[in-house]
């Protein structure tokens, strides 16, 4: 969520949904919402599609996850068109110029919830939607020292440890990134980037690029080169996506948007999330109103989906200085049209960060003080991590400073990243574990908001993140090779992928680890070996699982009578038809 500032106190652009209320000053005070840039715009209407027309409204319609054809018939027999559809998560989004198409579908068989998540018209734009702008790159001069934020939660020592994998990717859900910057591109994954705005996955190159500027400071934050020059983010070795999830013109993250985004995350293995936003337009939803328990029941399946597949999602808390754990007004709703005061319980959620499984993130002022603006509240904040004058990169080859929760996430993103690159196979709930015990704890300023102990209060829960103990306060014992490079599994073959080992004396030993990653959607059909330079082969899986998804393990192969040094293989044998795969990497730990 949203505060910026580059230079002189110049406020950015900034929406409801990315900075709470109102942007953020660097002294915490609103600032003025400056108009969203001219090259955001929608297409022109010479370039509308004719399927749009005046009124047209957006719906989640919510089914049983799975054939939902029979309820997509029904969205065409009265009066909508299917937009998109996830048929894992049993949501569609549909769109409806018709007044009564909420109410009609919501009285057909097998439909369980249809809610509209807007209360203004779809844009033209979303049929033909058009690329964000590619801006010219400035060149940046040699030198690229410590930032305090960095040194505050000892990235600095922790890179000593591990950089960070190529292996595990980190996905960016938010106004885009700009993938040409020279601090960003050497660890920019653009076979996995995407633009999910509207609610539909844009492939084409480009779709993923920033309508503004928040997805690509985030973005520097979690995963800025360590090339000397610029600024370096918390895991420089470990690869970013875009996912835009913002739309043009206005920034807005519609429920649909937030839906693509985590079911793409999990479907393109992102290890980690970042979400430095709420799911516009609506800044807490309310289970008792019929089109918002649509919203909280569609972005919940979608986040669900992501963490099944392995994705962990780590959202910011928020900038109004609002205690979560006791919630009474919301104030902002809806930012589409016009809000409206209302009265609210601690059942209406901030989403996504309110969700279970979801890490949420408070915002640090100087040292292990609370951000002004930074929410709070007791059982809702996790952790937290410098928010306060942030540096990183922006659009254009370009650096300033922003503050709000916005820029705490990616700290704990890319320490989340860290911890999975110290851990290969590991889960999202032994990450969100991981991130807590390894936390610093905050005792409470003399402040009578904060309750709880030092241990874990409504301000800092956890404390502050400490990427230096989240990695290890030591570098490993042993040598560390990987091979992140795809290799694809087709069926009934045998593939192999390459590391080769040097710089080891001896034999390798007794307690070899081999972390293995394989997307495969039916390892019972896997059998898979470690190959040893002199051909001995040692089997990690045969052909266990069934119908489980993908390998993410690390084992211990005692290779005690095998000498190191040479080319060791990840062999991987698919014995069936019908489902295929990859391999995603695989590293050895001698």
């Amino acid at each position: 969520m949203l505060a910026a500032t580059l230079g002189a106190a110049l406020a950015f652009g900034a929406p409801g949904a990315l900075a709470g209320t109102a942007p953020v000053s660097p002294s915490g005070a609103p600032a003025p919402v400056a108009k969203a840039p001219a090259n955001a715009k929608a297409a022109a209407p010479s370039s509308q599609s004719a399927t749009w027309v005046a009124g047209t409204r957006a719906y989640l319609v919510i089914t049983a996850p799975g054939d939902s054809s029979a309820v997509r018939s029904a969205i065409a027999a009265n009066g909508g068109t299917v937009f998109s559809n996830y048929d894992a998560i049993g949501v569609i989004v549909a769109h409806s110029a018709s007044s009564t198409f909420a109410t009609t579908m919501r009285g057909v068989s097998g439909v369980q919830k249809v809610g509209a998540t807007r209360t203004s018209d779809v844009p033209a734009d979303a049929y033909n939607p058009a690329l964000p702008a590619n801006p010219a790159q400035s060149s940046t001069p040699a030198g690229e020292p410590v930032r305090a934020d960095m040194s505050q939660i000892k990235a600095d020592q922790a890179w000593a440890v591990t950089p960070g994998s190529a292996s595990v990717k980190v996905g960016v859900l938010d106004t885009g990134v700009d993938d040409q910057h020279q601090d960003l591109a050497p660890n920019f994954n653009a076979a996995d980037s995407v633009s999910c705005a509207y609610g539909k996955a844009d492939a084409r190159t480009g779709a993923w690029r920033d309508v503004d500027t928040h997805g690509t400071h985030v973005a520097g934050t979690i995963a800025a080169a360590k090339n000397g020059k610029g600024v370096v983010g918390v895991a420089p070795g470990v690869k970013i996506s875009a996912v835009r999830v913002a739309e043009p013109g206005n920034s807005f993250f519609f429920a649909e948007n937030t839906i693509c985004g985590f079911v793409w995350a999990g479907d393109h293995g992102f290890k980690v999330t970042n979400n430095s936003y709420y799911t516009d337009p609506w800044q807490f939803n309310c289970p008792d109103n019929i089109d918002q328990a649509a919203i909280i029941e569609g972005v919940k399946r979608a986040q669900e989906y992501a963490e099944s597949k392995g994705s962990l999602q780590i959202a910011a808390a928020g900038n109004e200085n609002y205690d979560l754990a006791h919630k009474t007004t919301d104030t902002a709703s809806p930012n589409d049209s016009t809000p409206v005061t209302r009265t609210i319980t601690n059942a209406c959620l901030d989403i996504p960060t309110e969700l279970p499984g979801v890490v949420t993130v408070a915002a640090n002022g100087s040292g292990t003080t609370k951000a002004s603006f930074s929410n709070f509240g007791s059982g809702v904040i996790d952790v937290a991590a410098p928010g306060s004058d942030v540096y990183s990169t922006l659009p254009g080859g370009k650096y300033g400073t922003k503050s709000g929760t916005s820029m705490a996430t990616p700290h704990v993103v890319g320490v989340a990243a860290l911890i999975a690159s110290a851990n290969p196979g590991i889960t999202p709930a032994q990450i969100r574990d991981k991130l807590a015990t390894q936390a610093n704890d905050i005792a409470c300023p003399s402040d009578s908001r904060c309750t709880g102990t030092a241990a874990n209060n409504s301000f800092f829960g956890e404390g502050q993140v400490d990427a230096l103990k989240a990695v290890g306060s030591t570098p490993p014992s042993g040598k560390y090779f990987e091979n992140p490079g795809d290799v694809a599994i087709g069926d009934n073959t045998t593939v192999e992928s390459p590391i080769t080992v040097s710089g080891v004396s001896g034999n390798a030993p007794a307690t070899l680890k081999v972390g293995v990653d394989i997307k495969h959607t039916y390892i019972g059909d896997l059998k898979v070996d470690l190959v040893a330079p002199d051909g001995t082969v040692y089997t990690v899986h045969n052909r266990a699982g069934g119908g489980t998804d993908n390998i993410a393990q690390t084992y211990t192969v005692n290779a005690s009578s095998e000498v190191a040094n040479g080319t060791w293989k990840l062999r991987v044998n698919d014995n069936a038809g019908g489902d295929t795969g990859k391999i995603d990497a695989w590293n050895l730990t001698f």
